[in-house]
């Protein structure tokens, strides 16, 4: 009972920043834009918040600060991407690479391998749930920080957003057929420079759990290809809100699975780390095989 317990409260915490992620990435994908700096984003949220927290002690001003620098560089992505008609995974890789190397070099700056917060611990953030907590498998729900629970009530928020309101109708209409968006009076450069910047700001509020919530800390590289995972959720999930997610929260499994069961596993440990990352491979190989093979059934039908 214990190791179910562990196991999906683990699956809960490692689902979190991948949703938000995903939930950012879905926008951009439905407005035709392949967002590959999600990634960047997300580690940037992370150093920032932690940073301005570890220099201020100000927790508001650390979320203000990792959200507007994040969509700051969703500005810089949207400006060369869309208004200059650069390429936009080129252009993303390029914001990957260099908020990597940004928070490197004023690590480096620092002489710190990591920043490690002293004022304030993961714990401090964390919300217990009264009753709740108290009800075996249930009590998992408990426990979380705050951003956990917003991530996954966004699910519903973004499915009601990208379906039941003119804003999502837009950026589907331009993600589909932009000429004919065009033609009917939708700014079209409006509405994916929209979908970009709500895309930056979950992956903020991803990296702002990742880093400040969960472990308040930052160390190098910490997003881990979390933000490409993302958008392998999004492909196999078609854009669609919950079946995305509903991929995050399998890499989240995966992730559970393989921290929990590496107790029991002695020096082969390190081996259970590659098993979220096979997962997602065989997990996209498998979704492309069907996609390409209904593909022809549709075509052979025709």
């Amino acid at each position: 009972m214990e190791l179910l317990c562990n196991i999906l409260y683990d699956t809960i915490y490692h689902s979190t920043p991948i949703i938000l992620c995903v939930l950012g990435g879905l926008f951009a994908y439905r407005a035709n834009v392949l967002n590959i700096a999600l990634e960047g984003m997300m580690l940037n949220a992370a150093f920032v918040s932690v940073l301005v927290q570890y220099l201020t002690g100000n927790i508001f001003l650390a979320v203000l600060a990792a959200i507007v620098s994040t969509m700051l560089w969703g500005m810089v992505f949207s400006a060369l991407g869309i208004s200059f008609k650069g390429n936009v995974i080129v252009i993303g890789l390029g914001i990957n690479l260099m908020t990597l190397a940004i928070s490197k070099f004023v690590l480096k700056i620092m002489s710190l391998a990591n920043i490690s917060l002293k004022n304030i611990g993961a714990a401090d953030f964390k919300i217990d749930i009264p009753l709740i907590k108290a009800i075996p498998i249930l009590n998992v729900i408990s426990g979380h920080p705050l951003i956990t629970y917003i991530a996954f009530l966004a699910i519903v928020f973004v499915g009601i957003l990208m379906y039941q309101t003119k804003f999502g109708v837009y950026v589907r209409v331009v993600g589909e057929n932009e000429d004919s968006a065009i033609s009917l009076g939708i700014n079209s450069v409006y509405y994916k420079y929209a979908a970009v910047l709500l895309g930056s700001f979950f992956c903020a509020l991803a990296g702002i759990n990742l880093s400040l919530e969960r472990m308040a800390m930052f160390t190098g590289g910490m997003t881990a290809g979390r933000g490409f995972i993302a958008i392998a959720a999004i492909y196999c999930g078609q854009g669609k809100p919950v079946v995305s997610a509903g991929y995050a929260i399998l890499f989240g499994v995966a992730r559970a699975l393989a921290i929990n069961l590496s107790i029991y596993a002695g020096p082969a440990a390190g081996m259970f780390d590659i098993i979220p990352y096979v997962l997602m491979v065989i997990v996209l190989a498998v979704v492309s095989y069907l996609k390409s093979k209904n593909e022809k059934l549709r075509i052979y039908k025709l």
